[in-house]
């Protein structure tokens, strides 16, 4: 199968001619939150982020934050972020596995260490933040209020708006040195379970519907507390000085439940076309609905496959992760 590579119109932001000082509220200072209002802040835009958790504890949200190395089109990213690279992921089925090679590769990052790159960019480029402050009601004194305030966010039900499908996960982490290059994952019927070497420790955790966890994980013994992850999906905002992006907009891979670089993509066109959200809206249905329906399909089949019929995968495959697209197999 043959995909267009993504454009590099998204690559590189452009902005249009603003009006001075124009007043923006990020609700939600995750990593999306922070690059949106990094970037409009650049731009000349007038922007405050609002979150309510404490600033050291930005970090502390569950992520694996394993990204491919598309990441650096969009964030500065230093070596002394990186924990480990990762350039394959071993997909265990009932029967038998392949092996995916990942290009480009991927990086498994310090979140803590990320945040702090964010903030940094931030203050540097002007933007305002309101920790510890709970968004009750839409902001009125703001031009423009943009959620990114997660899979829960309270900017979509504020608006009323219909929330994505939520699947659960647990995330854990082992206290033992892996500087392997190869991730793990162990289809289940419900979703799957992960194992991550990230160089001082190993990260550990489920995704899907159930809390089956199932024995074949290696070091998959100590519980954690569950957080929420979204399936697949497109919300947009119905307020025309509102939009949604991240998370709160529902936008993940269907495959992993992972969404970084996805949301960047999408910041970047909100970025470009801000503050038109209905070119934005028209944009990011174009660029991501045959990603996700594909995404769709393509990991149904392979979950079908991969417990009835292991065989017919081919044990090795090229694979970018970010757009689903094989390059060469090996049976």
């Amino acid at each position: 199968m043959v995909e267009r590579q993504p454009s590099k119109l998204y690559m590189r932001v452009r902005f249009p001619s603003l009006a001075p000082m124009k007043k923006v509220a990020v609700v939600g200072g995750g990593v999306i939150g922070q690059y949106i209002s990094w970037k409009l802040s650049e731009a000349g835009y007038d922007v405050s982020v609002f979150d309510y958790r404490k600033k050291e504890y930005l970090k502390d949200k569950s992520c694996s934050v394993l990204v491919s190395e598309r990441i650096k089109d969009f964030i500065p990213i230093t070596d002394n972020i990186i924990e480990n690279t990762i350039d394959y992921c071993d997909i265990n089925f009932s029967r038998g596995k392949t092996t995916l090679q990942f290009s480009p590769c991927h990086l498994a990052l310090n979140k803590e260490r990320l945040m702090e790159l964010l903030l940094k960019l931030n203050n540097e480029s002007g933007t305002r933040f309101f920790f510890e402050t709970r968004i009750r009601k839409i902001p009125k004194d703001f031009d423009y209020i943009i959620g990114c305030d997660g899979a829960d966010s309270t900017i979509r039900k504020l608006m009323n708006l219909k929330a994505p499908q939520l699947k659960m996960g647990v995330q854990w982490f082992l206290n033992q040195k892996d500087e392997s290059k190869t991730t793990e994952t162990f289809l289940r019927k419900n979703g799957f379970t992960w194992r991550i070497p990230r160089g001082d420790n190993i990260e550990c955790g489920f995704f899907g519907e159930s809390e089956e966890r199932g024995s074949g994980m290696k070091g998959a013994l100590i519980p954690s507390p569950r957080f929420p992850l979204i399936n697949a999906g497109l919300i947009f905002s119905n307020q025309d000085n509102v939009v949604l992006c991240g998370d709160s907009m529902g936008l993940t891979k269907p495959w992993s439940g992972g969404g970084i670089i996805w949301n960047l993509y999408a910041s970047d066109i909100l970025i470009n076309n801000f503050p038109n959200f209905k070119k934005y809206k028209k944009e990011v249905i174009k660029f991501f609905w045959w990603k996700i329906l594909k995404g769709k399909i393509l990991n149904a089949i392979v979950h079908f496959l991969g417990r009835y019929f292991p065989y017919i995968i081919p044990r090795k495959i090229k694979y970018d992760n970010d757009f689903s697209v094989a390059f060469t197999s090996e049976k």
